[in-house]
C-alpha cells in the first residue's frame, strides 16, 4: 500500500512537472511570438474587373506572404460587379475597370471610402507584324476585317461606345463586330485569329505578347480612370482599408500595376501604420474629436493633433519655414487660412460658428447689446486678437459697431481660446464674454447667449491639405471624413452651421 501510495505521489508530482513545462511554454511563446499583422487570418472578397486582373492578383498574392490574408477575387465585367456587390452584400473592395461604375455604387451608397490607381485608354489591337495593314479607326470598316468588340457590361465596351458614338461611327462599327464579350474575350480572340481586330485598353497590351496596338485618336478618347472602393458591406473594413492601401502605396502595389504596363496615380508610400498631423482651431474640438477617433480606428493610423488658437498657430507654421508642417489644417477663420494659403492646397469651407455674448443664467447684468459690455464695472472677456479667430473677429466686430474703446476698458481677460474665457465665466470670474455660440453648447443650462447681429460677427471654418505632405491619400481622406455626414450630425450638434457638401 504504502509503494502504491508513493507511486501515486510521483506521478502526480510528474503531472504537475509535465504541466509546469507547458505553462512555461505557452507563457515564453507568448513574449516571442510577433505581434499579429493587421488582416491576419482575415478572407476578403474583391470584386474585381478581368482589365486589371493580371496585376491585382500579383498585388495580392505579395499582401498574402507578408500579412496571411486570404484575398478572393470575384471577376465580372464591371457592370456585373455593382450588381454583384449590390445583391450579396458580401464583398468588401469594389475595383471596376472605370469610376463610372463606383459612381454608381455610390449613389446607391455602397461606398464608404475610395483609392485612386490607375489610368488606361482604348486602343486597337491586331496580331504582332499587323498582317492587315490596320493603320486606323476607319481601317475596321473594311469587309477584310473582321473585329471583336467588348460588351457594354465590360468598361471598354460602355466607354468606346461614348466615345464613338459622339463622331457617328459606332453604329457601323458595332453591326460588323462578330462577338461582344469581356476586354478578355476581345483579346483573345484577336490573338487565336478569330478576328483580325479588337479594342481592348492599352495596359492590357503586356499581357498578350502576341498582339500589337494600333493608336488612335478617336478611340484613345475611350479613357479610364480605376480605383478601389471600400464596400459598406465590408464585415471587416480595416482589413479591408489596409489592403486597399496596399494596393495604393507608390512602393507596394502601384509599382507592380505599372511594371504590368498602367499608368499609376500619385500614391502614398506604404507604412504599416500610417501617422498623420493635424493642426486645428480649439473652437473645433468638440466638433471633430469622435470623427478622428472613428477615422484612427477605422484606418489602423494615428492622427497626431494640435489644438490652440489659430494665430498660435499660424506663427508655428510660419517658424517651421516648410519643414514638420501639419499635413492639414482647419482654421476657426478663413482670415487665418489666407496667412499660411501658399502652404496649402486650396480649402474647403466646413461650417460657420456665430459669435454671441454669453452671460451667466437669467442675465444679472441686463446686457443686450455690444454698447452694454461697456457698463461701468463690468468684466468683461475677449478673445486675443493675436493669437486666435475669436480674437481677431471680435475686435473686427467692435471696430465696426463702434464699441471698441468703450468695450476694452471693461476687458480683464484676454484668451486664446473660447472655452477658457466660459470656464471663468462660469466660475464667476467675469460677467459677461464675447465667444462663439459653440463654445456654450455644453453649459446651455447655465449661461444666455445674446446673438451679435452683423455680417462680420460669423465665423467660416475651411479645412486644407499641405502642399507638401507625404501623406496625400490619406490626409484627404481624413478630410472626407470631417465633411460626412456624420461628422455634420456632430457639428450641428455643438451649435455650429453646417456649409460643406458631402
Amino acid at each position: 500500500m504504502r509503494h502504491a501510495g508513493a507511486a501515486g505521489r510521483i506521478n502526480a508530482a510528474w503531472i504537475v512537472f509535465v504541466a509546469s513545462l507547458i505553462a512555461f511554454g505557452i507563457l515564453v511563446w507568448s513574449l516571442i511570438e510577433p505581434e499579429k499583422k493587421a488582416g491576419a487570418g482575415e478572407t476578403l472578397v474583391v470584386f474585381c474587373a478581368p482589365a486589371i486582373k493580371v496585376p491585382a492578383e500579383a498585388v495580392a498574392h505579395e499582401y498574402e506572404k507578408l500579412y496571411k490574408t486570404k484575398i478572393q477575387f470575384q471577376f465580372q465585367p464591371s457592370e456585373s460587379l455593382v450588381g454583384s456587390a449590390e445583391i450579396s452584400k458580401l464583398g468588401d473592395i469594389l475595383l471596376p475597370a472605370d469610376d463610372s461604375y463606383n459612381d454608381q455604387a455610390r449613389a446607391k451608397n455602397m461606398i464608404a471610402e475610395s483609392f485612386p490607381l490607375v489610368r488606361m485608354h482604348a486602343v486597337i489591337v491586331v496580331k504582332k507584324g499587323n498582317p492587315l495593314r490596320i493603320q486606323a479607326l476607319k481601317d475596321l470598316s473594311r469587309a477584310d476585317v473582321k473585329v471583336a468588340l467588348a460588351g457594354d457590361a465590360a468598361a471598354v465596351g460602355k466607354l468606346t461606345r461614348q466615345a464613338l458614338e459622339k463622331i457617328g461611327v459606332w453604329e457601323p462599327l458595332e453591326k460588323k463586330a462578330v462577338s461582344k464579350g469581356t476586354v478578355s474575350n476581345v483579346a483573345a480572340d484577336v490573338t487565336i485569329g478569330a478576328v483580325d481586330a479588337g479594342i481592348i485598353w492599352n495596359s492590357m497590351l503586356p499581357q498578350y505578347g502576341a498582339l500589337e496596338a494600333v493608336e488612335d485618336a478617336s478611340v484613345s478618347r475611350a479613357a479610364a480612370s480605376v480605383s478601389a472602393s471600400i464596400l459598406r458591406s465590408s464585415k471587416n473594413p480595416t482589413a479591408a482599408l489596409h489592403f486597399a492601401r496596399f494596393l495604393a502605396a507608390s512602393d507596394k502595389g502601384l509599382m507592380e500595376f505599372k511594371k504590368a504596363g498602367y499608368d499609376v496615380e500619385e500614391g502614398d508610400a506604404w507604412v504599416e501604420h500610417p501617422e498623420i498631423k493635424l493642426f486645428a482651431g480649439a473652437m473645433l474640438k468638440p466638433a471633430i474629436e469622435k470623427t478622428i477617433v472613428d477615422f484612427e480606428e477605422r484606418e489602423g493610423a494615428r492622427v497626431t493633433r494640435i489644438y490652440d488658437g489659430c494665430g498660435i498657430l499660424v506663427s508655428q507654421m510660419r517658424a517651421l519655414k516648410g519643414k514638420s508642417l501639419p499635413d492639414a489644417y482647419f482654421a476657426c477663420d478663413k482670415s487665418f487660412m489666407t496667412q499660411v494659403a501658399d502652404l496649402f492646397l486650396d480649402s474647403n469651407d466646413v461650417s460657420q460658428n456665430q459669435l454671441v455674448i454669453l452671460v451667466p443664467k437669467g442675465n444679472p447684468h441686463g446686457i443686450t447689446q455690444l454698447k452694454d459690455l461697456g457698463k461701468p464695472g463690468l468684466r468683461v472677456g475677449v478673445g486675443h486678437e493675436k493669437q486666435c479667430a475669436l480674437g481677431a473677429l471680435t475686435a473686427t466686430t467692435f471696430k465696426t459697431s463702434g464699441v471698441f474703446e468703450g468695450v476694452m476698458k471693461n476687458v480683464t481677460v484676454q484668451s486664446a481660446t473660447g472655452d477658457m474665457l466660459v470656464n471663468q465665466l462660469l466660475t464667476g470670474s467675469l460677467d459677461a464674454v464675447v465667444a462663439y455660440i459653440s463654445n456654450a453648447t455644453s453649459s446651455a443650462d447655465k449661461l444666455d447667449a445674446i446673438k451679435i447681429d452683423i455680417p462680420c460677427a460669423l465665423a467660416v471654418q475651411p479645412i486644407a491639405q499641405s502642399k507638401d505632405s507625404a501623406n496625400k491619400r490619406i490626409t484627404a481622406r481624413l478630410i472626407e471624413a470631417i465633411k460626412s455626414a456624420e461628422s455634420r450630425e456632430r457639428f450641428e450638434a455643438n451649435g455650429f452651421t453646417w456649409k460643406g457638401k458631402q
